[in-house]
């Protein structure tokens, strides 16, 4: 499948086409997946920590981010391709992941802010 032409030399080694590896080009060159068709990885590089992936086509991602191709922001981060932490207030929130576009965490009843660190008008004495 990725033979060059020219085939194998006499002890049976093949040349390989770019993205083919293996002494008969039967396995995919790192940075290629889905042998026998050997597609490119395409790993995003603002999120990928290289651009070499599972055979199944999964990038390694730094970790802040995440999918298939490192192109998001991983849970507990956000505002890619930044991808900062989200700091959810432990009292305020309730929970600490927060919106991947804008870094909003979701707040308990009478809380506000970005982060859920202060009460909302009419309430004081956070984070009781």
């Amino acid at each position: 499948v990725g033979t060059l032409p020219g085939g194998c030399d006499s002890a049976g080694n093949c040349f390989c086409r770019a993205e083919f590896a293996g002494p008969r080009c039967e396995q995919c060159s790192p940075g290629y997946h889905s042998y026998p068709h050997c597609y490119a990885c395409s790993c995003d590089s603002r999120g990928a920590a290289d651009n070499n992936c599972s055979p199944a086509g999964q990038c390694r991602c730094h970790g802040n981010f995440a999918g298939h191709t490192c192109n998001q922001c991983a849970l507990g981060f956000y505002g890619y391709p930044s991808c900062t932490p989200c700091q959810c207030s432990r009292e305020g929130s309730l929970h600490s992941t927060c919106d991947q576009d804008t870094g909003q965490c979701s707040c308990r009843p009478k809380v506000t802010g970005l982060r859920c660190d202060s009460c909302v008008p009419g309430a004081y004495g956070f984070p009781h």
